[in-house]
């Protein structure tokens, strides 16, 4: 297999392959931790799944972290092969595990020991606030491990290892659904079960991953410190503003969740609920934003820059069909899947909203999530930095405020979904901007070739 193949044939095809076995690893992913609360609320215990649901944008936050260190990975390894600098992706790579469990490990520690605090400050209280803790310090324990699993994964996505990355994740998330049932109803655990379970899979995840990493492709060099020094300028220069740029989005989710606590426990319920569900039903979107990273990076690295820009088209038509097809399919399923989770009252009302044509404005979040990946892998991270503050800040805030006053809890929603409408336009389009501007020679990177010079 090539180092680098993505410099040639149909860019829908590598969209469609790379995006096609991303989405059956993140769609498992995802629909475990949506299995974690449906196995939970079958407890009939609202404190549980109000612990749950607090807990989330505290992980969220720790994972946007991983995930930030993980888009480093690729578009930093992605446009080494596509220069055809073997020797520097492979270093690159060493230097990046290095790192990234180095951060992951002080954020994490940070995160662990004022748990009780945050937990307080998006309004959790009672024993939803006492579950909360128990089942956040024992997932945060394993934070550094899921990073470099996370980063093993994004190595692979830059080798074009559409398959291998999906078994990564697939095989964590089996074992976290086949381990939720027997330890939270067989061992009566709950929420410490459902922790469990999910650190056996990221466990599980690790060991495929850097195996993958090491025998598969030969991808790692022998660790120096001398190496990680010299690096270290060209991996902070995308791993800060793309950590940045991914803490913003659960810093938004935060601020959505305090919100809608002011509406009762059974509020921030059914937004958990529809958050997780639209992250399964939507799987496709954040693997799209994954796979077409290291498309865009190697033709950037080896100079393709027509092939850049036709990238950005074919995600967006990509998106744009599967929307539709999903946002049907919610809205004939919405009945059946308020009474699975056994919802009543607002919690019911809100998932009813979601599946009744609020989901399909995820599309233009999809955009900002593509654009973003543009902007990492073209010598621009900060401007992710840029749109993803602007979203979680400018996008969410006056929107879900003025919502909540207008409409209550159901406007929450419709404001934090409106405000993702007009940042998703605008990132697609300044990507797009970035582009053209690439291509007119107006923006210079080095190490990169330069039209007329692709060979």
């Amino acid at each position: 297999m090539s180092k680098a193949i993505f410099v040639d044939g149909s860019l829908m095809r590598h969209i469609m392959v790379m995006t096609g076995a991303a989405t059956v690893g993140v769609s498992a992913m995802f629909a475990v931790d949506l299995a974690d609360i449906w196995f939970l609320s079958q407890l009939d215990d609202v404190a549980i799944t109000d612990a749950i649901s607090y807990a989330g944008p505290i992980l969220f936050f720790t994972a946007s972290v991983s995930i930030g260190l993980m888009i480093t990975m690729g578009a930093l390894v992605s446009r080494s092969l596509g220069a055809r600098r073997f020797g520097r992706a492979r270093r690159l790579a060493t230097s990046i595990f290095a790192y990234s469990f180095l951060i992951v490990s002080v954020i994490a520690a940070l995160v662990w020991a004022y748990v009780p605090e945050l937990l307080t400050l998006l309004g959790a209280e009672g024993r939803a606030h006492e579950l909360g803790q128990l089942y956040l310090r024992i997932i945060l324990a394993t934070m550094p491990l899921l990073s470099l699993s996370m980063s093993a994964g994004g190595l692979l996505r830059a080798y074009g290892d559409a398959k291998m990355t999906m078994w990564v994740t697939v095989s964590g998330a089996l074992v976290n659904a086949i381990l939720d049932p027997i330890l939270i109803f067989g061992f009566d655990l709950d929420v410490v079960g459902a922790a469990i379970a999910t650190v056996a899979g990221r466990m599980v995840m690790l060991v495929i991953a850097v195996w993958a990493a090491f025998f598969r492709h030969k991808a790692l060099a022998a660790f120096s410190m001398r190496h990680l020094k010299l690096y270290i300028p060209a991996i902070s220069g995308i791993a800060v503003p793309a950590i940045l740029t991914n803490v913003a989005t659960p810093l938004g989710a935060a601020y959505v969740t305090r919100m809608m606590a002011e509406f009762g426990d059974g509020a921030v319920t059914g937004l958990n609920i529809a958050t997780r569900l639209n992250n399964v039903v939507f799987a496709i979107m954040f693997a799209l934003s994954g796979a077409v990273g290291p498309i865009i990076g190697q033709n950037f690295g080896a100079g393709q820059f027509a092939r850049v820009r036709q990238s950005f088209f074919e995600a967006l038509k990509f998106m744009g069909l599967y929307v539709v097809i999903a946002g049907l399919l919610l809205y004939l399923l919405r009945e059946p899947l308020i009474a699975s989770f056994h919802l009543t009252g607002i919690a019911a009302e809100l998932l009813w909203l979601f599946c009744s044509g609020l989901a399909v404005t995820f599309l233009f979040s999809g955009c900002l999530f593509v654009a973003n990946a543009g902007f990492n892998n073209l010598g621009r991270p900060h401007y992710s930095t840029l749109f993803n503050f602007g979203r979680a800040t400018l996008g969410t805030i006056p929107f879900v405020y003025l919502g909540a006053i207008l409409w209550g809890a159901k406007g929450v929603l419709v404001g934090h979904a409106f405000g993702g409408v007009l940042f998703g336009v605008a990132g697609y389009a300044a990507v797009l901007w970035h582009v053209g501007r690439i291509e007119r020679g107006e923006v210079i990177v080095p190490g990169i070739r330069r039209p007329g010079k692709q060979g």
